[in-house]
């Protein structure tokens, strides 16, 4: 029996949508990122400027290790943008077939000395050698590398040998600092954009020479996963923003040659 032409356009148009549907929502998946824990409070407020000019976009993000997080996505982890303290962790990213971006600096991070028991900018890294300094805090140089350029600047000043036995390690950046604060060690090696935080700077911090350690050039990637995400493309796009790099400043970052 035919079927009446209103019935097949309706038909039709009904096709039609089911067929677009998907991607009209796809265009505003939500966007999870891995993020450096060094990134915590810089990145919360870059995400909130993203969401002010993209309403419709929902932005995820959880902070860790750069090192960990990278195991995590080697084995699947539902992640769209990474973001490393150590641009060499989305170079083997890469390398390996898990993005699908070439690495991106985004920022130098630096190091610093922080206290909240003792006046850390009249010290030196020589002075944590002092009887009164129980405990150093530094990222674990595992898979932290704000651990490893702290390892390397204290290698660099002659005193990792001796600090061996005040050495406590956090398991990120953020969780060094956090142990400072709650008094697991007298004074930690934290990231400059965590000593800018308004409830840290409250404490003086004493910048180490950068010349002590390699450069923490961070970067960040498209995983393999955030490929046909359009929130993980825009939001990529916004980091090259001077809104973005103002924020990225305002934390102490250093901004890439030419930026």
């Amino acid at each position: 029996m035919p079927r009446h032409p209103r019935l097949v356009f309706a038909s039709l148009i009904i096709a039609l949508f089911l067929l677009l549907a998907p991607s009209a929502a796809h265009a505003n998946d939500t966007l999870t990122i891995a993020a450096a824990s060094d990134l915590r409070f810089a990145l919360d407020e870059i995400i909130e400027e993203y969401e002010r000019e993209h309403p419709d976009d929902a932005v995820r993000v959880t902070y860790g290790s750069s090192g960990r997080m990278t195991t995590q996505i080697m084995n699947g982890a539902p992640y769209d943008v990474f973001f490393s303290a150590d641009i060499a962790y989305p170079q083997k990213l890469r390398a390996e077939g898990h993005a699908v971006t070439e690495p991106e600096v985004y920022a130098i991070g630096r190091i610093v000395l922080w206290s909240n028991r003792m006046d850390a900018s009249e010290l030196t890294l020589e002075d944590l050698t002092r009887d009164d300094i129980r405990r150093v805090a530094i990222a674990s140089p595992t898979h932290a590398p704000y651990g490893v350029r702290a390892m390397e600047a204290l290698k660099s000043a002659g005193v990792w040998d001796e600090l061996q036995p005040k050495i406590v390690n956090g398991d990120n950046i953020a969780q060094t600092a956090r142990m400072v604060q709650a008094g697991g060690a007298e004074i930690g090696v934290i990231a400059l954009s965590l000593a800018e935080f308004p409830d840290l700077a409250e404490h003086p911090h004493y910048l180490i020479d950068d010349a002590l350690h390699e450069p923490l050039t961070q970067g960040f990637i498209i995983t393999r996963r955030g490929e046909d995400n359009a929130t993980a493309h825009r939001f990529a796009g916004f980091m090259g923003r001077d809104t973005a790099r103002d924020i990225m400043r305002r934390y102490g970052f250093v901004m890439p040659e030419g930026e």
